[in-house]
């Protein structure tokens, strides 16, 4: 009798290939370490990623997207819809602290100031699996229905001041047009769970993310003699404790969690002298639009008016970055069984909310998207106290790496196979 046939037919052909691919996914992870590039200067690491595509037959290989960005597309040999999947390229300005022998040594500058250069974030980790996905799935293309788009993009951690970047900058030189895809999907290892784990949430999973800046103008005077001007310097102190209010008063947190940080407080050269301006600088995090635009009103309303009692002038700027990160609920309904099929039921589950950002979120607003997590600590390691993403000592567990091959291979597929 013969046996019967597999529902999931490439599930096997995905985890030999993936096999096969486990020292070169390492190399390539530990090549893009030990060489990384910031935001819109990723020249290197674009390269051998085209390269990489343009070796493995892909239909199209466009470059210098949105400045450094790559995109590729696989057809299959059957007719059917376009997947995407994404990963990010770029790394952070920070100095490498963690003990390995392909640690970063590189230098630059970023926005003005010398600076390290690091992938604290695992976006090396991120270029490696794509690559190895497009591998994989090139060595099936005959039965695959539809096209795959594989996008690379620079610059998930913003581009330098003055320039323009990321998800939103690939988008708007068509990245997910001419094939139009019908869905994308992407991946974000993290130290905050084990290798093996993976996390997804239904609806807002990752917050929105804006910067804002109060400049607080006063009346400079001798410190002895505060009367004859105005001190921007308590004022912006009293804003600060103000700016807690937004959150705990002025906010229905029994809908969704948010976050107003001071971060930079900046005023005064000399003890004795009460100077004429303060500068605060910090961060708005959000899980609902409007409650990110009501925010931005209390802020602007609160520094002004405070300001103002202390007989000083307070400007306030902010900018928009990042949109809330939302997976879509009926693909993320529909995700959930391939990943714990590829993964283990056991091993896949919901997570919380996290306040960091993405720009994944663009791509969310125009094709529906999932976006999931997946832990790169070593299991002989306690994850609660593992070097958190953007720490210098952040490290990834290099045993992550053939399961994101496998998840985003199957999503791919499957999707794939659904639709056409």
């Amino acid at each position: 009798m013969n046996a019967p046939e597999s529902p999931f037919p490439f599930d096997a052909a995905v985890a030999e290939a993936t096999r096969r691919l486990g020292a070169r996914l390492v190399a390539w992870r530990r090549d893009f370490h030990q060489h990384p590039e910031l935001g819109n200067r990723e020249v290197r690491t674009a390269k051998i990623v085209a390269d990489h595509l343009r070796a493995l037959g892909f239909d199209t290989v466009r470059e210098k997207v949105a400045h450094t960005g790559v995109v590729g597309l696989l057809k299959g040999a059957r007719p059917g819809p376009v997947v995407a999947l994404r990963a990010d390229m770029d790394a952070l300005p920070v100095v490498e602290e963690a003990d390995v022998p392909f640690a970063s040594k590189a230098r630059t500058e970023w926005n003005g100031q010398a600076c390290g250069v690091m992938h604290a974030c695992g976006h090396d980790a991120h270029t490696a699996i794509l690559m190895g996905v497009a591998e994989v799935l090139a060595g099936m293309r005959e039965k695959i229905p539809g096209a795959v788009k594989f996008i690379f993009q620079p610059a998930e951690e913003t581009p330098p001041i003055g320039e323009q970047g990321g998800a939103r900058m690939m988008i708007e030189e068509g990245c997910l047009e001419a094939p139009e895809v019908g869905a994308i999907f992407g991946l974000h290892v993290t130290s905050i769970q084990p290798t093996g784990k993976i996390g997804y949430r239904s609806g807002p999973f990752m917050a929105s993310a804006d910067d804002f800046r109060v400049f607080v103008r006063g009346t400079q005077t001798h410190a002895a003699m505060p009367w004859r001007g105005a001190d921007p310097i308590v004022a912006a102190s009293q804003i600060v404790l103000g700016l807690q209010t937004v959150v705990s008063r002025r906010v229905n947190i029994t809908k969704e969690p948010s976050v107003v940080t001071v971060g930079v407080f900046q005023g005064g050269v000399r003890h004795n002298i009460i100077p004429d301006e303060v500068k605060l600088e910090g961060t708005i995090r959000t899980f609902d639009e409007e409650q990110r635009d009501e925010i931005h009103r209390h802020v602007k309303n609160i520094s002004e008016m405070i300001a103002a009692a202390g007989g000083a002038k307070a400007t306030v700027h902010i900018h928009r970055w990042y949109d809330v990160t939302v997976n879509d609920p009926a693909l993320t309904e529909w995700s959930a069984p391939t990943l714990a099929r590829v993964a283990g039921d056991s091993n896949v589950g919901v997570i919380d909310k996290i306040c960091g950002a993405e720009d994944f979120s663009f791509y969310q607003k125009e094709v529906p998207g999932f976006f999931y997590f997946m832990g790169c600590t070593p299991p002989d390691r306690d994850a609660s106290t593992a070097a958190p993403n953007h720490s210098p000592r952040f490290h990834v567990d290099e045993d992550c790496l053939p399961l994101g091959v496998r998840t985003l291979s199957a999503l791919a597929l499957d999707w794939l196979a659904a639709n056409a």
